[in-house]
This record gives structure tokens, sequence and C-alpha cells, in this order.
């Protein structure tokens, strides 16, 4: 994407009522007013809270929203350009459930308080297989414990990839920490059973995967 598409996307993600684009300093320093208030002041309703972390260009994030309108849903990405196709479909389609929020991931704790979030989703997630890059990994030790900071006690994880490392990876992590793993399948496309949400949605990436007959995997569960 040339940078002058870049600049274009960006000035109109500040035009979109559904974008959020807090500053590091502004989370860090605790001032981010929407902190425990995104049911109140952003969504203006009671519902349930739903992330996508990594949303890239919002298609998961848009394709959740239309599929369960009694849910809030919020597509988190660092990139906004991308993000912006995301927005603009929702904006469109006049879906009201749906907000993006530009942030890096790490910072979660200071976008969302405890107990304000119902479910997370990652999915696709870069699986930083190199060893250093362990702390990049979505689902390692310290990235869960930020989750079950902003989750409510009973609140659901869900991890969509194309990845078999990341899903034996993060399975092998969740059994050896104790924690509930409700349901696990390494080819959700070939084995039934997989939420309906998990199979009727596929991103422009997932479906080259499944061209290239790649399994997709999904594991959902609790962090305890």
């Amino acid at each position: 994407m040339g940078s002058k598409n870049k600049l274009k996307r960006f000035k109109e993600n500040e035009t979109f009522n559904n974008v959020v684009q807090p500053t590091r300093d502004e989370l860090v320093n605790q001032e981010f007013a929407l902190r425990g208030n995104w049911k109140k002041d952003f969504f203006k309703n009671d519902n349930p809270i739903v992330l996508e972390l990594g949303c890239g260009k919002g298609e998961y994030t848009v394709a959740l929203a239309e599929l369960n309108p009694n849910k809030n849903f919020i597509g988190i990405d660092i990139k906004g350009a991308r993000f912006w196709r995301g927005a603009k479909t929702a904006v469109e389609n006049g879906l009201t459930n749906v907000g993006f929020l530009r942030t890096q991931i790490e910072l979660i704790t200071y976008v969302f308080a405890a107990n304000e979030v119902d479910e997370i989703w990652i999915t696709f997630p870069d699986p930083q297989i190199k060893y250093k890059r362990t702390k990049h990994r979505l689902t390692n030790k310290e990235f869960l414990a930020r989750y079950k900071a902003i989750l409510k006690p009973e609140g659901i994880m869900h991890l969509k990839t194309d990845s078999e490392f990341m899903h034996g990876y993060t399975l092998g992590l969740l059994h050896g920490a104790g924690h509930e793993v409700l349901y696990a399948n390494h080819h959700v496309y070939r084995n039934e059973g997989s939420p309906k949400e998990v199979t009727e949605i596929q991103t422009f990436y997932e479906k080259q995967y499944l061209e290239q007959e790649k399994p997709i995997t999904y594991i959902k569960f609790k962090i305890k």
C-alpha cells in the first residue's frame, strides 16, 4: 500500500465514530476515559463485549457483529490503515455494535477494566516460532494473565489459527497451567462440532489457506 493511500485511510479513520485511537501516554498515564465505560459511553447499551485481537482488516470483527446483534465487538490492531476497511464496512452497513481500537495488545489492561470483557477472539496470529520471539506470542503466559485481568470470571477465549505449531503450543500451555479447555479441534472443516462462528466466517487469507489445503484449527478455553 502506498504512503499516500495510507495517509488517506488514517484521515478517514479520524472521521469514523466507531474508531478509537488513544495515544500510548494517554493509556499508560491512566487518562483513557473509556476504560471501564465502554458499554455506557461507546456502545450506549449493556450488551456483552467481545474483542478480536490483531484484527487485521476487521473482516472477522464485522462478521461476528453481523451474526450477533446482541453483543458488542471491538477489533484491535496497531495498524489503522488495515482496519480502515472493517470500520468503513461497519459504517456503510449501519452496524452500531462494532468498534475498532488502534493500540498495542500488550497495553490491553490500560484500555479495559477488570470484568469488562466477556470474550476474546485471537484469529490467525503470527505464531512467532523463533524462540526469541516467544514474548510476542499472543497465547503466552504473560498475555493470558493480561486477558484474565480484563475478562469476567467465566469469560471465554477463542483461538483460530492455520498454524499447527500455535495450536499445539497453546494446548500444551493450557493443559500444563490447569486452564479449562472447553473444545479443541485441529481441523475444523473436516471434524464436526465447531461453533458456527468458526466455520461460517472466513477471512480473505483463510480462504487462501483452504485452497492450499491447510488445516484450520480452533480452541475454546477459560483462563483459570
